[in-house]
């Protein structure tokens, strides 16, 4: 049976662990024993992570501060967002709310209706978020790659690898100049893709395909309830580094064909995948606490370890988070399911 770590949050509660770690070297142990206190969530060959998005109701969005959400859930590898490590790089500061912008964003996705207060707030926070990123873009092209470089420091020294980049930098109206910035951020931060919604403009993922080519990183593509077995088809045909970032729970919740079945089509373009537990149309499209709702999601996962597949399984966390609970543990109960339904 494959061995698991404890996660930052269980080893500082082992009364006195750290300071005998830190006590080692003086007695000539192998310095590879404090490596036991990092995370780990590589279960039976399959890299379970989580995208930082997860951890948005949390008040403190911080580059440390999500470091640590991490940590207490045990993951060792991560798709991170643009706004913790850019705003630790200096980046302008960001008038937008989040927290309020992102709930209202899911609801549209998923062809929810808006009131006319839903719909204005949202109109006003796209419009400040519009000129936010114009004073964003100016900056990128001028900011030095040395916090990036602390950034992935802090966090590999932690044992967490960051496998994925999400800035807000690949739009269609930026230029090549501020995508190639998002590409160079991710190389540097250790990452071997970038990751974006796919724009449904096949020029543009051309365009994106072509500048991943030159900076040798993937381009994964994530969808919401548009995915079909043929959505990144196109992309996929213009560029080796055009792929997919699967969201297998909009998948199911929108009625798609066996999923098992475009995983196993699709899993050498898969860069990384998303998983939550979505219901079936039939059954109401809702996003349940996990083992709950129609999404194959321990199937999947048996499948990826059964098969070798290499790209990692990113909690999503979606859920209403039940009161008196919050981001963190949840996504911990996240990570257990996916531990128990590898059988690690």
């Amino acid at each position: 049976m494959e061995k698991t770590h404890p996660s930052r949050r269980q080893f500082l509660a082992l009364g006195g662990a750290a300071i005998a770690a830190s006590a080692l070297p003086q007695f000539g142990l192998p310095a590879y024993i404090p490596d036991f206190f990092k995370p780990k969530s590589l279960f039976k060959g399959v890299q379970i992570g989580t995208i930082t998005y997860s951890f948005r109701e949390m008040p403190d969005q911080s580059a440390e501060a999500v470091l640590k959400y991490v940590l207490d859930c045990g993951i060792s590898a991560i798709e991170l967002m643009g706004e913790p490590v850019e705003a630790f790089a200096g980046a302008p500061k960001n008038p937008v709310d989040f927290r309020a912008m992102f709930p209202l964003m899911r609801k549209r996705n998923e062809k929810q209706p808006l009131t006319e207060d839903e719909q204005k707030r949202l109109t006003e926070m796209e419009a400040q978020r519009k000129a936010y990123g114009e004073e964003l873009s100016k900056w990128r092209l001028g900011v030095s790659m040395d916090k990036f470089v602390a950034v992935r420091k802090m966090y590999n020294a932690a044992g967490v690898k960051i496998y994925g980049f999400k800035p807000s930098t690949f739009g269609m109206d930026r230029s090549d100049a501020e995508i190639e910035y998002g590409m160079k951020a991710a190389k540097v931060l250790g990452a071997n893709q970038v990751t974006l919604e796919h724009p449904s403009n096949d020029a543009h993922t051309l365009r994106l395909g072509q500048l991943a080519q030159k900076h040798k990183v993937m381009v994964g593509y994530h969808g919401h309830e548009q995915q079909t077995p043929t959505f990144w088809d196109t992309a996929l045909a213009q560029s080796p580094a055009n792929a997919l970032n699967l969201d297998l729970g909009h998948y199911v919740a929108a009625g798609q064909p066996n999923p098992l079945d475009l995983v196993r089509q699709k899993h050498d373009r898969i860069s990384s995948m998303h998983i939550k537990d979505r219901q079936l149309p039939a059954n109401g499209k809702g996003n349940l606490p996990w083992g709950t709702g129609d999404t194959p999601l321990a199937e999947v996962l048996k499948l990826m370890s059964e098969q070798k597949y290499k790209f990692p399984a990113a909690v999503e966390l979606e859920y209403k988070i039940p009161e008196g609970s919050n981001s963190v543990k949840e996504v911990q109960k996240c990570v257990e399911f996916c531990r128990k339904a590898l059988g690690a």
